[in-house]
């Protein structure tokens, strides 16, 4: 009786090993958090996160979504690498990230787009000297500007979150103390107050309007 031949120890290449009996299919192999899937999925995440906000996003928030393995910050610089030279551009500013109009065509969408109303230019003189003065009272506000300031242009600063109550000066009368928000970072584009532009810039013009009438006060 002629004996059956022994299975090859080694499979042909490209061929499919045969199932053992009982045996189901192979559970498929798990991907290292820094993979390709992982990034992609987390690159996505990063992208709606940023667009569904009201405002900027923080490396913490983004992070607390991430799985082990990714850094939020990394994730960050490399979608905004991706954006680099389109018309929406990945920003860091106010301490998060945001999407952007590229600077170069903001000039163009201001004819098309509706903006929102300006700021009285007294207003805008108060934020400014705010900005490079705080935390600062009513009264100093005054002798910078070297005019009285009506508690209207307060109120109206108030209104649009530009400026908050930042405590009390510990001097007779206790006078309220005024301080830039969050908001305000953003709406200049700035990372941190460390960003504001210097004196110089400010009366070269090379600075937001709003707060190039501070530099023509003193401010420093």
């Amino acid at each position: 009786m002629t004996s059956q031949p022994e299975p090859a120890a080694d499979t042909a290449p490209g061929a499919i090993p045969a199932q053992q009996d009982g045996a189901g299919p192979e559970p498929p192999q798990r991907r290292d958090p820094a993979g390709i899937a992982p990034l992609e999925h987390a690159l996505r995440l990063a992208e709606a996160l940023v667009f569904a906000a009201d405002r900027p996003v923080p490396l913490a928030r983004l992070q607390a979504l991430l799985p082990e393995g990714l850094r939020a910050d990394a994730v960050m610089t490399l979608l905004a690498a991706r954006y680099a030279g389109r018309g929406v551009e990945l920003t860091e500013v106010a301490g998060g990230y945001a999407f952007r109009t590229a600077p170069d065509l903001a000039p163009l969408l201001t004819r098309v787009v509706e903006t929102p109303r300006r700021l009285p230019r007294v207003a805008m003189e108060a934020l400014a000297i705010i900005a490079y003065h705080q935390p600062v009272t009513r009264p100093e506000i005054e002798e910078i500007r070297g005019t009285s300031l009506s508690q209207a242009t307060l109120e109206a600063l108030l209104e649009t979150g530009l400026i908050a109550p930042r405590g009390r000066r510990e001097v007779p009368g206790r006078p309220m103390l005024w301080g830039t928000t969050p908001r305000f970072l953003e709406q200049f584009g700035l990372r941190e107050l460390s960003d504001l532009p210097r004196r110089e810039e400010l009366l070269a013009g090379e600075a937001a309007p709003a707060l190039a009438l501070a530099a023509a006060r003193g401010a420093a």
